[in-house]
């Protein structure tokens, strides 16, 4: 946990700087940790389990107050939309999953973002694939 949260706060650094420098700033990827009850089907039962803990959570928080949108919540304010789950337990027939992955825009550029998806029908992984689509006029 302790690696984890110091990568998470270099991260931060790391995309705070660049938008600093004028870029603006898309991230993708698995964050290995749902932010909201919302984003995980069992969010009490999970409340003690790394991925959910409020540290990390927080830290999401936090990211969220330095400017970035995550852009699947702007579309989808619904539960039961999850990006991952548990194959052992065949978790994912049961859609008892998890939303941990992630595309997040830097504030500004979240107007250019038309449409944020999770994918739930491609198998093949623990995860399904996620994507948003970007509109820029010229």
């Amino acid at each position: 946990m302790e690696y984890k949260l110091k990568f998470y706060g270099a991260f931060l650094e790391y995309a705070d700087a660049l938008r600093e420098k004028g870029r603006k700033i898309v991230v993708c990827g698995d964050f290995n940790t749902a932010h909201r009850e919302i984003d995980l089907a069992r969010p009490k039962e999970n409340s003690k389990v790394s991925g959910f803990l409020p540290e990390e959570r927080a830290w999401m928080d936090k990211f969220v107050d330095h400017g970035y949108v995550d852009t699947f919540r702007m579309f989808n304010t619904e539960p039961g939309r999850y990006s991952w789950w548990d194959l052992k337990t065949k978790a994912r027939e049961r859609n008892i999953g998890w939303r941990i992955d992630y595309f997040f825009v830097s504030d500004g550029l979240e107007r250019n973002v038309k449409a944020s998806y999770i994918r739930a029908d491609v198998m093949g992984s623990d995860h399904c694939p996620i994507g948003i689509d970007l509109a820029f006029q010229d």
